[in-house]
């Protein structure tokens, strides 16, 4: 004999429950078919926050503190299981609640702040381009005039350094004056051959002799101590 009521048992099963609309979010943050509302505010939140956009590619999710996670909590508490759904499946009414978060208000502030101090930045190294560009000029106008008259100067100084140098060292004063006394000698011989050719006195001989001669001696000593010295 056929039923025609239906048995308890078969009252009692749950019946398929009807499709739910379409998320843009991944399947692991909708919650599960089987339970028809979030278990806790708290798990919402979680969700919440934790959503993937599309096209992003998966990044590890950075720690909430819990001061903040508390914040959050207490703007998704007093919503209805349907906001709640919707935020789950509307991206524009999931966007509009991320925007009025204060922790997003902030970060906006701070990205709008550093984007109009970049731009300022720019266009003032756009004012200053003219600047730049005359200075520019300037420093090749000086690089090719007034720095290569400055280097032909330094290297004329730079030649008579070495010259001066050379001129002072102890190799070149024992050298000028091996030729001091050569000459003095030379004198010496030319005022002898005056007496013997009796072209000058005995007086006038005597005296300039004597001091040919005696420059001669004072040379020739400073030139031996010179070629004695450790810097000679």
């Amino acid at each position: 004999m056929f039923k025609f009521w239906s048995s308890p048992e078969q009252q009692a099963q749950p019946r398929p429950q009807e499709g739910s609309s379409h998320s843009w979010y991944p399947p692991s943050v909708v919650s599960s078919p089987s339970s028809s509302r979030p278990t806790t505010p708290s798990s919402s939140a979680s969700n919440t926050f934790n959503l993937q956009r599309p096209g992003e590619r998966p990044q590890s999710p950075s720690p909430v503190s819990p001061t903040e996670a508390a914040g959050i909590i207490a703007l998704l508490k007093d919503k209805s299981v349907d906001e709640l759904r919707k935020l789950l499946s509307d991206k524009d009414t999931y966007n509009q609640f991320l925007l009025s978060v204060d922790q997003v208000k902030i970060q906006n502030n701070i990205r709008d702040e550093l984007r109009k101090e970049t731009l300022q930045l720019a266009r003032n190294n756009l004012d200053k381009e003219p600047q730049i560009t005359e200075l520019r000029n300037q420093c090749r106008i000086i690089r090719t005039t007034e720095l290569a008259a400055a280097k032909e100067k330094l290297n004329e100084l730079e030649r008579q350094k070495e010259e001066t140098l050379k001129f002072y060292s102890p190799a070149s004063f024992i050298h000028r004056l091996q030729d001091a006394m050569n000459e003095t000698e030379e004198e010496s011989e030319n005022v002898h051959r005056l007496l013997l050719d009796r072209e000058i006195d005995t007086g006038t001989f005597v005296q300039k002799y004597k001091k040919l001669r005696t420059t001669y001696h004072r040379r020739a000593l400073i030139h031996l101590a010179a070629k004695s010295s450790p810097i000679g």
